[in-house]
């Protein structure tokens, strides 16, 4: 089965870039200048911030469905990220290099299946939950500290 990853669109946390350190902090995000290789996973672009870049660490509801599911979550994104992650059949390697929670839910954003996986053998899981009925889409998570990752749908 086809699968389709998407990252969050950048045009939603462009207003954000270069924002004084106050603006932000009353905005309850953090700006952070990476130091350390794969420690802070953009979800625009789903690449790993490289040491040097500068990243915003913000809460985003990535479940806005009105169920009991609904959910918001702390997730880095790169400042200025202007390339949103789009692909079909394509794992971004951010992905791949950990261990991930998928969570598939209904049209009514209410959770029918989920399960853990290590992200270098994700497909046969997205396969199986896109698979089930009701499922209308899969969210993709970072198990060990619960954030959103990405979307995932049939494509």
């Amino acid at each position: 089965m086809d699968f389709r990853i998407t990252g969050l669109p950048a045009a939603k946390f462009a207003h954000l870039a270069g924002l004084p350190e106050q603006r932000l902090g009353e905005l309850g995000i953090r700006r952070t200048r990476i130091t350390a290789p794969h420690s802070a996973p953009d979800r625009i672009s789903l690449r790993d911030a490289d040491p040097g870049e500068t990243v915003l660490l913000l809460n985003y509801e990535h479940q806005p469905a009105d169920s009991p599911y609904r959910s918001r979550h702390a997730i880095y994104v790169i400042e200025g990220e202007q390339r949103t992650f789009d692909a079909v059949n394509e794992v971004p390697d951010v992905m791949r290099r950990r261990l991930l929670s998928l969570r598939a839910f209904d049209a009514q954003g209410t959770m029918v299946d989920a399960d853990v996986v290590d992200g270098r053998e994700v497909e046969p899981l997205i396969e199986k939950l896109l698979a089930h009925p009701q499922a209308a889409y899969v969210h993709a998570h970072y198990a060990k500290r619960g954030c959103y990752a990405a979307r995932i749908e049939r494509a």
